[in-house]
């Protein structure tokens, strides 16, 4: 199977993760991390569910990989995730010393991996994360635009 291949079969890992959090009130973004070509961690935004301003589906499926990877550093791991990062996750993405990172739909308003900032790729930070945009962008976008129409006719945020 081709690269393209795999990283549309691990999008749509991601894009479950993000329904699961509309399914639970939350903003439709979902991760998952992969090693030898296995999901090892998911995760999906769940801000309300915690209450935790830290909670976006990167930081929960990094948490999870390096648990089930017994480090911090996740070698060899690639994180897919429906939206581009925060500076909060491309930081931790570096810290991780995360390899590669695969997303969809850019964010024209936080957006720290090529819209607002480029952290994965600074050279003066002491790691750099190769990237892959633009994968099932499409769909990821929808997801959001939809949520944020229900959103506001409801009369929320």
């Amino acid at each position: 199977m081709s690269d393209a291949h795999l990283d549309e079969r691990f999008m749509r890992a991601a894009l479950a993760e993000a329904r699961a959090a509309v399914e639970a009130g939350d903003v439709p973004v979902g991760a998952v991390v992969v090693l030898e070509d296995r999901v090892i961690a998911r995760g999906h935004n769940q801000r309300e569910a915690l209450q935790d301003p830290t909670a976006h589906a990167e930081m929960i499926a990094l948490t999870a990989a390096a648990a089930e990877v017994g480090s911090w550093r996740l070698d060899g791991c690639t994180l897919y995730v429906t939206l581009e990062p925060c500076v909060m996750c491309a930081g931790a993405m570096v810290l991780a010393r995360l390899p590669r990172l695969v997303y969809g739909a850019t964010d024209a308003k936080a957006g720290a991996c090529t819209s607002l900032y480029a952290i994965p790729a600074d050279a003066r930070l002491n790691h750099r994360v190769q990237m892959t945009t633009g994968v099932l962008a499409d769909e990821g976008a929808g997801l959001l635009r939809e949520f944020f129409a229900r959103q506001r006719a409801q009369g929320k945020k």
